[in-house]
C-alpha cells in the first residue's frame, strides 16, 4: 500500500509538467500539438496542475515569511512579496482568457494578453534564478509554466494570422489601428515590441500596488532585499552572522565603525565574521577559562548558550547598527574585566587576543612562530 501511495504520488508531481514537455516537443517537430479537441479536458486538468497547483503549494509550503541568516529564508522579500502574487495572478488570468476566448478579441487587447503571457515567461526565468533552481524542479517547475505559455503565445499568433488573412482591419482609432499591425508583425519584430510593452504595463501595476503599500520598485526589491537567493544583495547582511550561536559581543562588532572600532575580518565555522578588540578579547577569556577551569567553563556556556538563542530568535532587532553601538557599549565594563583576567592568568595575552578567530593555518603558524602551546581542543564557542 505504502509503494502503490508512493507511485501516485509521483505520477501526480511528475507526469503531469512530463505531459507539458512532450506536448511541446511533439509541436516543435511535427507542428501538431499532443492534446487536440478529444482530450481537451485531459489538457484543462494538467493545466490546473502545473499552473495552480504546483505554484501555490511550493509557495505556501516554500516560502518564508521572514530573511533568516540561519535556515530556510524567504524566496520573496517579505515587505515586497505582494507585488509578485499579483503578478503571478495578472499572468495566470491572462493565460485563462487566451485559453477560452473562442475568438480574436480586440487589437488593443489581444496586444495587452500577449505582452503578459511574455511577461509571464520573463518572470518565471527570473523566479527560477531566484531559488537556483535544480533539473527536479526545472521538470516540475517554472519549465511546464514557460512552455504553456509559449505554446499559447504561438496559438495566439496562429489564431490572429488566420483570420488577418480573411479580414480587413476596421479599427476606428490610431490606437487600434497600431494594435492591429503589431499583430500582424512575424515573431522576430513582434516579439521585441511586445517586451517593450511589457514596461509600461508593469508600471501601471506597480502604480496601483502603491495604494496597498508597496513601493514603485517593488517589483526589483523582491527579488532583490532577500538571502541567499539568486538576485539576493543582502547577503552582507549574514556576514557577521554564525548561526544558532548569536551573543552579545559578535553583534556588537556589527555596529558602527567609528564606535565599534572593527580591527580585521576573523573566521569562524568557516564563515568570514567581523572581528574588533572587544570580541578579541571576550574569546580569549573564555579560551583561557576553558583550559584553566574546565568545569566551570561548562557552565558558563550551557547558560550562555541560552542568550545565544534568543539573539538568534530576534535578530532582525539585533542586526541595527544602533542597537548594537548600545550593546558594545554596554558590554565594557565586561570587556574589561576580561581584559584584567587575562592580563592577571596569562603569561602572554596579546599573543592570546591575537590569535583569536583566525583560520586554523593561520592560527597554526603563529603559534609555531611564538613557540606557543596549542591548547588540545581548538575551541569553536563564540562570545
Amino acid at each position: 500500500m505504502e509503494y502503490f501511495l508512493a507511485i501516485l504520488m509521483y505520477l501526480l508531481i511528475f507526469l503531469p509538467p512530463l505531459l507539458v514537455m512532450v506536448d511541446f516537443l511533439k509541436f516543435l517537430i511535427t507542428g501538431k500539438r499532443l492534446f487536440n479537441k478529444n482530450t481537451e479536458k485531459a489538457l484543462e486538468i494538467i493545466e490546473t496542475i502545473v499552473l495552480l497547483l504546483m505554484p501555490v503549494t511550493f509557495l505556501a509550503l516554500g516560502d518564508e515569511n521572514e530573511n533568516n541568516c540561519c535556515g530556510e529564508t524567504a524566496i520573496f522579500s517579505p515587505d515586497h512579496k505582494l507585488t509578485i502574487y499579483v503578478f503571478i495572478v495578472i499572468c495566470l488570468i491572462a493565460y485563462a482568457i487566451s485559453r477560452s476566448k473562442k475568438g480574436i478579441l480586440s487589437p488593443i487587447t489581444e496586444v495587452l494578453i500577449n505582452s503578459i503571457l511574455l511577461l509571464g515567461i520573463l518572470f518565471n526565468i527570473a523566479i527560477a534564478i531566484q531559488i537556483d533552481i535544480d533539473i527536479e524542479l526545472s521538470i516540475t517547475g517554472n519549465l511546464p509554466i514557460i512552455l504553456l505559455f509559449t505554446l499559447q503565445l504561438i496559438n495566439n499568433q496562429k489564431q490572429f494570422i488566420e483570420y488577418s488573412e480573411n479580414n480587413s482591419s476596421n479599427a476606428g482609432n490610431s490606437f487600434e489601428k497600431l494594435a492591429w499591425k503589431v499583430l500582424n508583425l512575424k515573431p522576430i519584430f513582434k516579439i521585441p515590441l511586445l517586451l517593450v510593452l511589457c514596461l509600461p504595463i508593469m508600471v501601471l501595476i506597480s502604480s496601483l500596488l502603491l495604494l496597498f503599500g508597496q513601493k514603485p520598485d517593488s517589483i526589483i526589491r523582491a527579488f532583490t532585499d532577500t538571502y541567499k537567493q539568486g538576485f539576493s544583495q543582502l547577503d552582507y547582511l549574514c556576514a557577521n552572522v554564525d548561526c544558532g550561536e548569536h551573543f552579545l559581543c559578535s553583534v556588537a562588532a556589527n555596529g558602527h565603525k567609528k564606535i565599534v572600532k572593527p580591527i580585521r575580518y576573523g573566521e569562524r565555522n568557516g564563515g568570514k565574521i567581523i572581528c574588533n578588540r572587544q570580541l578579541l578579547i571576550a574569546n580569549a577569556f573564555e579560551e583561557l577559562i576553558e583550559q584553566k577551569f574546565t568545569k566551570i567553563h561548562k557552565v558558563i556556556r550551557r547558560n550562555y548558550n541560552k542568550v545565544g538563542n534568543v539573539i538568534h530568535r530576534h535578530y532582525g532587532v539585533f542586526n541595527n547598527k544602533y542597537f548594537a553601538d548600545l550593546i558594545f557599549l554596554l558590554m565594557k565594563p565586561v570587556e574589561f574585566f576580561f581584559w584584567l583576567t587575562l592580563y592577571t592568568f596569562d603569561k602572554r595575552p596579546e599573543d592570546r587576543i591575537a590569535r583569536q578567530y583566525l583560520a586554523p593555518s593561520d592560527r597554526k603558524s603563529l603559534h609555531e612562530k611564538l613557540k606557543v602551546e596549542e591548547p588540545s581542543k581548538s575551541p569553536l564557542h563564540s562570545i
